[in-house]
């Protein structure tokens, strides 16, 4: 079969042979070179210091950059004076200078890569030929392949030997020294890995081992051959365990091997600093959880054996600033040192999980996050691993708060009999560790405050002790209370209020250092917060909802006298809070709202969030207009028409506001509530310019009309409607119409000269229509009764509309002469034409006989007397006086 590959090594060898004459003739020039600039004539100028990271490595070769970078240019090298060796031509400095082109590529790379890997597949191949020629037997195959794989492996040291003797760098990127060790090594883990499984020589144990010191010997051998070697190590060496199987795995054994291959990848890493081999380590090291959580009881020893030891690996060699880790930058959170301890963190979380919540996983998870803040207390650069650490114990509490209480998940309270009891062994020890986590983030967050330069660092430690405090205490709630009334829970709350508020005030009275504002808002926000869990532990009800928005307004208080940034926005957000749940039972406490018109649960509800928003907008205002306060003044004006709207549902449908149902009280009342508000807020704006009072009076006034047209005038029309509208003059047209078209009147004064004419010419055109209509729905129910959809309309009730129309267009021509209201006038004008309108479209072709003339007479006679009136009070023109007459 291997005829096949003969002209592809033939090929790779010619061109091999062709590109290593090009190599040497090249190397004989950059010798040439060195020579030259090594003349003792010659002054090299001062090389630079080397950074942290170079000086840490000083055994190391150097790139190829770097040593370029060494070599001065052409314009930085003093002449040679005479005597000295002759210069490079021109063409071969800038050939240098410009980077390797596609020959030397092609020579100096690519054929030393194609070489390595052609020995590691020629070793298999032959391999492979003898068992399939039956040549030798499997004993004398793997002693080959162990003899193959030393050989490379010394020619690889001959070869680095040989290369530092000859003071020639090699192309780090194309070392031949590292590739023939490579190939070595992986000629030398295939034999091992061959005597265990196909030929099986050796136990799992031994092989094991064997597998596991080739890999630490290459990862060994990276000090001196570099990072690709390195690389091949750690991928053999977590790979090992999964080559080896047993049908009794032990996992003691793995993770102590784990342990030793994380100790050497670690240590190999912090003294070349390659930051790749850490994240690569950290990262199989945490996939080497999984296998073991499948039965996470059985294994929870030597799962926390293994995130402990990776742990405390981590800290020791890889966190930046701590023990024997790389040096740190003061202030700077390193990606790699948080992220190694919260890799780790995340670890022990699972194992806590998978082995619901056992002793061992628990005191192990209690000594992860202790060391985690031990170790960022020390080294800044892990500051980001306290936030994933109080992240971690949440999701740990908060797991076992709903495993001890699953029905919560999907029932507003506990189902009888179901859940632990507070004596439990478990909830005890979940106690003492919420206790110690708590005053650990706690205090250790307040005193973090004033240990860095940089604003991030006390951030994150002030929000991770508010945060974990108030979740553990709402784990420790759902999972022991089971959501129900306690008052032991709200004292605790009230004593983590107080903590947060000395804290609070505390840092209020330092001088100003980065990120304390931000950490003095978070402690605030922290004492609103447990004063919030409080109320919601000790109150039933809807009390929440009100405990809530009375601590928007203490907010909007506190920020007075504390003006931190955030207060407000807290204020805002406890106000979208309270709409949150408002929207999901509009009815504050369900079926317990009551019948009582006006003073139920509504009232308390939604009055007193109104009330207490208006007020913490009144407060916040004082301080500058901002989205915050546009927030509040949204919600407050949201549930004043909320209360209304709702209210009148009740009382109209005796407390059932879910009812799919309208009636024109109903529509009419909501009508005034809008129209009545729509005038407030529009008084209210001219005061304060808030966008809010403006949009707020538009809307409602939009609402209004379109309620006035698609419910007043056709929906709940009684003329369409079979219901009858009550009595004769106090009835239900009265509170539909009237009552409308009169604080539409006022508003249409409100808006005049504000707002755009034509807006309140529009208000006043509804007014007018809302009248009109009430004038004639109340000749009708004079002639029919309360109900106004039946009933054949005679010449009398015909005539009747007539004269009430043209009544009711001298009494508002009448108002507009009195009070000089041209707006008046003409609303009478309006009125007068449509009546004569009636009269020559209707009562010319309906009436008869003496209704007939009547309704012209009256006609006629109010015209003249408009016409008069007019002339002679309006517009009255005095006559001149007469000419004198001449003198005799």
């Amino acid at each position: 079969m291997f005829e096949d590959y003969s002209f592809f090594a033939l090929a790779i060898a010619i061109a091999a042979f062709l590109f290593a004459r090009k190599a040497r003739n090249e190397v004989k020039v950059l010798q040439a070179r060195l020579d030259t600039y090594e003349a003792p004539s010659l002054a090299l100028p001062p090389l630079l210091p080397m950074t942290t990271e170079a000086s840490t490595a000083a055994t190391t070769r150097k790139t190829s950059a770097e040593f370029t970078a060494d070599i001065p240019t052409a314009e930085q090298a003093p002449s040679i004076q005479p005597g000295t060796p002759p210069q490079l031509p021109q063409a071969a400095v800038a050939e240098t200078a410009a980077g390797p082109g596609f020959e030397e590529r092609i020579g100096t790379r690519w054929v030393v890569w194609v070489g390595g890997l052609t020995l590691a597949l020629g070793g298999f191949f032959m391999v492979r030929y003898s068992i399939e020629a039956g040549l030798l037997g499997p004993g004398v195959r793997v002693l080959l392949g162990s003899l193959f794989a030393l050989a490379l492996l010394v020619a690889g040291e001959w070869s680095r030997r040989n290369e530092n003797m000859s003071a020639i760098a090699p192309l780090p990127i194309a070392n031949i020294p590292a590739i023939l060790t490579a190939a070595g090594t992986a000629v030398a883990f295939a034999t091992v890995y061959a005597a265990y499984a196909l030929y099986d020589f050796l136990v799992p144990a031994t092989a094991f081992i064997l597998l596991g010191c080739v890999a630490l010997a290459t990862m060994a051998a990276a000090l001196l051959h570099g990072p690709a070697l390195a690389g091949l190590g750690i991928a053999a060496a977590f790979v090992t365990p999964v080559l080896v199987s047993s049908e009794r795995p032990d996992f003691w054994a793995l993770y102590l091997y784990l342990a030793v291959v994380t100790a050497a990848a670690f240590g190999l890493a912090r003294i070349r600093l390659w930051r790749w081999l850490a994240m690569t380590t950290i990262v199989f090291a945490v996939l080497w959880i999984l296998p073991g959580l499948d039965e996470g009881l059985k294994y929870v020893g030597p799962l926390s054996f293994h995130v402990l030891a990776g742990f405390l690996l981590a800290s020791l060699l890889v966190v930046c600033g701590f023990l024997y880790g790389p040096p740190a930058e003061d202030g700077k959170i390193e990606p790699i040192s948080s992220t190694s301890l919260s890799a780790f963190l995340l670890g022990g979380t699972l194992v806590v999980l998978c082995s619901f919540h056992s002793d061992t996983s628990m005191v192990t998870f209690g000594l992860l996050v202790a060391g985690t803040l031990f170790v960022a207390w020390y080294a800044q650069a892990a500051t980001a691993a306290v936030a994933a650490a109080a992240g971690f114990v949440a999701i740990v509490f908060l797991a076992w708060a709903v495993r001890g209480n699953p029905d919560m998940l999907v029932l507003t309270g506990p189902l009888p009999g179901l859940g632990p009891t507070p004596i439990e062994s478990s909830v005890s020890l979940h106690l003492v560790t919420a206790a110690i986590f708590a005053i650990g983030f706690g205090v250790m967050g307040f005193l973090a405050q004033r240990r860095s330069i940089s604003a991030i660092i006390p951030v994150i430690w002030a929000g991770a002790a508010v945060f974990t405090p108030l979740a553990l205490l709402i784990a420790l709630y759902a999972r022991i209370a089971h959501l129900d009334q306690s008052i032991p829970f709200a004292i605790a709350a009230v004593l983590v209020a107080a903590g947060f508020a000395a804290a609070t005030e505390t840092l209020g009275k330092r001088d100003t250092r980065p990120g304390l504002a931000i950490s003095t808002a978070l402690f605030a926000t922290g004492t609103l917060g447990a004063l919030a869990l409080a109320l919601t532990f000790a109150l039933e009800k809807g009390w929440l909802t009100i405990a809530l928005s009375l601590m928007a307004w203490g907010t909007a208080w506190i920020s007075m006298i504390r003006p931190i940034p955030f207060l407000r926005w807290l204020a805002a957000i406890l106000a979208a809070i309270v709409v949150a749940r408002m929207a999901w039972e509009p009815r504050v406490v369900g079926d317990l709202a009551g019948s009582m018109p006006i003073f139920n649960w509504l009232l308390w509800g939604y009055g007193v969030p109104a009330l207490s928003f208006w007020g913490a907008s009144i407060l916040l205002r004082r301080r500058g207009d901002d989205a915050p306060l546009r927030m509040v003044e949204s919600a407050a004006i949201l549930f004043t028409v909320l209360l209304a709207f709702l209210e009148i549902r009740h009382f109209i449908h005796g407390g059932e506001i879910y009812r799919q149902s309208f009636g024109l009280v109903e529509v009419g009342l909501q009508v005034c509530v809008a129209l009545a508000m729509a005038i407030g807020l529009e008084r209210l704006r001219i005061r304060t310019r808030s966008i809010v009072h403006n949009v707020g009076a538009l809307w409602l006034t939009l609402y209004a009309g379109l309620a006035t047209i698609g419910g007043l005038l056709l929906w709940e029309n009684p003329l369409f409607d079979p219901g009858g509208v009550g009595g004769l003059v106090f009835n239900d047209l009265l509170l539909g119409y009237a009552m409308p078209a009169v604080l539409a009147l006022l508003l249409s004064y409100a808006v005049a000269g504000r707002r755009a004419a034509a807006y309140a010419n529009t208000i006043a055109g509804f007014a007018l229509v809302l009248a009109l209509a009430y004038v004639s729905l109340q000749v009708r129910r004079f002639y029919h009764g309360p109900i106004l959809s039946r009933g054949i309309t005679g010449d009398a009730e015909q005539y009747t509309y007539s004269l009430a129309w043209l009544a009711f267009g001298v009494v508002l021509l009448g108002i507009g002469v009195m009070f000089n209201s041209q707006r008046a006038r003409l609303a009478s004008a309006v009125v007068i034409a449509l009546t004569i309108l009636k009269a020559f479209v209707i009562d010319m072709s309906v009436l008869t006989g003496v209704y007939r003339a009547l309704s012209f007479m009256c006609l006629g006679l109010v015209l003249v007397a408009i016409g008069w009136l007019y002339q002679r009070i309006l517009f009255s023109r005095r006559m001149a006086p007469p000419a004198p007459m001449p003198e005799a």
